[in-house]
């Protein structure tokens, strides 16, 4: 078998279409960026601007979309070679609205299935999984079989070597039901399971209460590593990142300073940085430290894969204690104002 991959991820794959300008309700946007999304896919992005040897086990349609996806993924130094292609289900696009600084609203269109939740047991690479040194996936390859079995799979695969991390990723529109009815019966227990299996758990505040019925940080951080985990990461927003490891550490964050453009990549720059200072032995508080200036960095821009930061612009934000950068003419707020959102 060729050299373990540093960072595997797996699940959500699609095109994201977000608007040119800030503050424009989506019924009255002209004109979008395409560029690729999803979770994992932008986590592998991330690792890879860091250095790091990153593939992704997805699957998109097999439509011109897909084909973008995949000569996307190429151009970031991403290993495509298990992206699936689909005939049934088209490739998911995903549109947004942006209302800095903190209201990013996301329409998903991934029906009547993504062909990511499509990702069958049978067809996964279970020795290249077991070899990574890091294997992200997330809550959303649960939401469906057969990805549910497929995660799974993987997860028993690993046995919990090297780094397994479980981004909770709570979207409740997957689920099914009203999303305003709280977790779907079956999503608490699916959550559970995976617990098991992993060693890391990353989560914002309303994750962490769908894996663990706990919002509180730390206790959330405990409740985590009573589930089985040996480091919770739990994301607070405004008020920074908690991390607790089972051997006692533990370290409160502050954000990052940034003007926010666009915050919905931050996220997945967080989880690539966190892989990489991780895998780079770091201690915990430099770390997470690295992996807030990278989500910053993110914010501060629109996109979210193409956005991803290099290790120089990390340290630059860090040694600069903010992030400092100028919006492009395209991206200023719409001067009428908008009609609300």
């Amino acid at each position: 078998m060729s050299e373990p991959y540093d960072v595997i991820t797996m699940g959500r794959i699609g095109v994201d279409l977000y608007p040119l300008r800030t503050g424009v309700p989506l019924a009255r946007v002209e004109t979008f960026g395409k560029f690729l999304g999803g979770s994992p896919a932008n986590v592998a992005v991330a690792a890879a601007r860091l250095g790091r040897r990153t593939a992704v086990v997805t699957r998109t349609g097999r439509d011109p979309f897909g084909t973008y996806l995949r000569d996307r993924l190429r151009a970031f130094g991403v290993d495509g070679r298990w992206v699936g292609a689909d005939d049934t289900y088209p490739t998911p696009v995903t549109f947004c609205e942006i209302f800095p600084p903190d209201d990013f609203p996301l329409y998903f269109y991934r029906l009547p299935k993504a062909p990511d939740l499509e990702l069958r047991p049978g067809e996964l690479d279970l020795d290249a999984i077991r070899a990574a040194r890091v294997f992200w996936m997330t809550g959303t390859g649960l939401c469906a079989e057969p990805s549910r079995s497929a995660t799974l799979a993987a997860l028993r695969a690993r046995g919990r070597a090297g780094l397994t991390v479980f981004d909770l990723d709570w979207r409740p529109m997957f689920w099914g039901g009203p999303e305003d009815d709280g977790p779907h019966p079956d999503a608490s227990a699916r959550y559970r399971e995976a617990l098991a299996h992993a060693t890391v758990a990353v989560g914002n505040l309303d994750e962490c209460a769908v894996a663990t019925g706990e919002r509180e940080p730390y206790a959330a951080a405990r409740a985590l590593l009573a589930a089985g985990v040996e480091l919770a990461v739990v994301k607070q927003g405004p008020a920074g990142v908690l991390a607790v490891h089972r051997d006692g550490t533990a370290v409160d964050v502050p954000p990052l300073p940034v003007d926010v453009v666009n915050g919905l990549g931050a996220g997945d720059a967080f989880g690539g940085a966190l892989c990489h200072g991780l895998l780079a032995g770091w201690d915990l508080a430099r770390t997470v430290r690295y992996a807030n200036a990278a989500g910053a960095i993110v914010a501060s821009r629109l996109a979210c894969s193409s956005a991803m930061p290099f290790p120089d612009e990390v340290d630059a934000a860090l040694a600069a204690g903010a992030v400092t950068a100028s919006v492009p003419a395209v991206l200023q707020p719409d001067p009428s104002g908008g009609e609300g959102n």
